[in-house]
């Protein structure tokens, strides 16, 4: 089956690092895989060396004929059956570069859509395309009722984290922070946005509660920032400081080793105020690591409504501070809720279920 994916931008992030995990394991899932990127990021060569062929274009304008015929030319050189792309952006290019042939088009969505212009795109996309895949329920209905986009040709489909990916490697990551074992160490993995989206000050806010209640409990964030997101790294910052707790909360920016920082932490929080369905949830819990997430739809979905993880009500940071505590406090409980994460997340939201539910949904089109 031949398959073309896109991607505007290679920069670090869950719909990336997913697509990316998709490439590594297309050849042995079937899939003859194209890749193009019609835009650069910290993530190219990883892309280059992922085992599937690999195309650097670039996009110069929102909309750019020049590079929709140069996919057009893609497209009829390798017979590709189906062009999958993962913005209203790349969605659009692909519709034009295969107008007129045999070639489906298919558009997934990972995150709710914030912008005029992008909604706009997506009403025209949506009847336009062979299959829309939402990576939630909870997005489906999101974009049905509070959006009012068409969704009567919308499927779910999860994505997937290469569980091989995942191993951890022989470095320290404790050593770095100069952390000793006996040190408790909770983590939130996820990028500062300008939107409403991630919520690390309400992790911060919970802190000096549960560092009073276990003084030997630090904290890492790690994960960039988009520009005009500084303002609220440097807020996070300056509540850790005023509070005295600066000492223990380590900001770590972008990084690439998540799996050495996934295996040293005690306890995952995803605080967070609007998801699809976050990569670096699904990370989390196929690395066995106990798991506190707010209350919001999507990552309830995820975690079946409180069976795999710790709950609380979002921007609540008492009530976090007081499900970290709970967690810290009973070891059994929080092995436990990793081991019904770890298994319900191996058939979900493994690679292997995601390539193989991706493969029906193209044979069907």
């Amino acid at each position: 089956m031949k398959i073309l994916h896109i991607l505007d931008s290679l920069n670090r992030g869950g719909t990336e690092t997913f697509v990316l995990d998709v490439c590594r394991n297309a050849a042995q899932n079937g899939f003859e895989m194209t890749f193009v990127a019609t835009g650069g990021g910290t993530l190219e060569y990883e892309f280059e060396h992922s085992g599937v062929e690999f195309i650097r274009l670039q996009r110069q304008r929102p909309i750019d004929l020049n590079l929709a015929l140069k996919l057009r030319k893609i497209i009829k050189d390798r017979k590709i059956e189906v062009v999958h792309s993962h913005q209203a952006v790349e969605g659009m290019h692909a519709y034009l570069a295969t107008l007129g042939t045999k070639t489906k088009c298919v558009l997934s969505y990972h995150a709710y859509v914030a912008d005029a212009k992008n909604r706009w795109a997506l009403k025209f996309l949506i009847p336009r395309v062979s299959a829309n895949l939402v990576v939630s329920k909870f997005l489906l209905d999101f974009y049905k009722n509070e959006i009012g986009l068409n969704t009567k040709n919308f499927q779910v489909l999860y994505n997937g984290v290469d569980l091989k990916r995942l191993t951890p490697t022989t470095n320290d990551f404790r050593a770095e922070l100069n952390l000793s074992k006996d040190i408790l160490l909770i983590g939130m993995i996820g990028n500062f946005y300008l939107a409403e989206r991630k919520d690390q000050l309400t992790l911060c806010k919970a802190l000096p509660k549960v560092f009073a209640e276990f003084p030997n409990a630090h904290c890492v964030f790690a994960g960039g920032f988009e520009k005009g997101a500084e303002q609220k790294v440097a807020e996070c910052k300056d509540y850790c400081k005023t509070n005295n707790i600066a000492e223990k909360v380590h900001f770590l920016e972008s990084r690439n080793d998540v799996p050495d920082i996934l295996n040293s932490l005690d306890l995952f929080v995803f605080s967070s105020l609007h998801e699809g369905l976050p990569i670096a949830l699904n990370e989390a819990m196929l690395a066995k690591i106990p798991l506190i997430v707010s209350d919001i739809e999507p990552l309830l979905e995820a975690t079946q409504y409180g069976k795999l993880a710790a709950v609380f009500p979002k921007r609540n940071a008492d009530k976090l501070a007081d499900e970290i505590i709970k967690l810290l406090q009973n070891n059994e409980l929080r092995g436990k809720l990793a081991e019904l994460s770890f298994e319900f997340a191996r058939e979900t939201f493994s690679i292997e279920a995601h390539l193989r539910n991706l493969k029906e949904l193209y044979k069907s089109i």
